[in-house]
């Protein structure tokens, strides 16, 4: 399986459960990593053939910016669906961390979903 990764991704954005979160931007880092298949885009040399992460950042920013939730675990699920679904990705890792979330502490979730190919 060949993965195409995307790590320490940075997004500001509405995120949070408490009511003074709702209307600050907060900083999330993203690191995402992808089942795809390289064999025919490092064949072709063709990027229509590649998965162009370049696209997969500009729509989870877009994502970010037109959707708001409270936990990182709605914002986590939603966006691996989105990502899996638009991008035809089989597989799909994704952590989120919020940082300053916990004084001397990084925090944040990890989810899986898909099928390893």
């Amino acid at each position: 399986m060949d993965i195409v990764f995307i790590h320490n991704f940075e997004i500001k954005t509405k995120i949070g459960v408490f009511e003074w979160e709702h209307d600050i931007l907060q900083t999330l880092i993203f690191d995402i990593e992808m089942a795809w298949n390289n064999s025919l885009p490092a064949k072709t040399d063709d990027i229509t053939a590649a998965l162009d992460y370049s696209k997969v950042t500009e729509f989870i920013r877009f994502y970010c910016q037109n959707h708001q939730y409270e936990l990182i675990e709605t914002l986590a699920e939603r966006l691996c669906e989105n990502i899996m679904l638009s991008f035809a990705v089989p597989w799909l890792s994704m952590q989120i961390k919020k940082p300053g979330a916990i004084e001397d502490a990084v925090v944040g979730v990890k989810i899986e979903r898909g099928q390893k190919v």
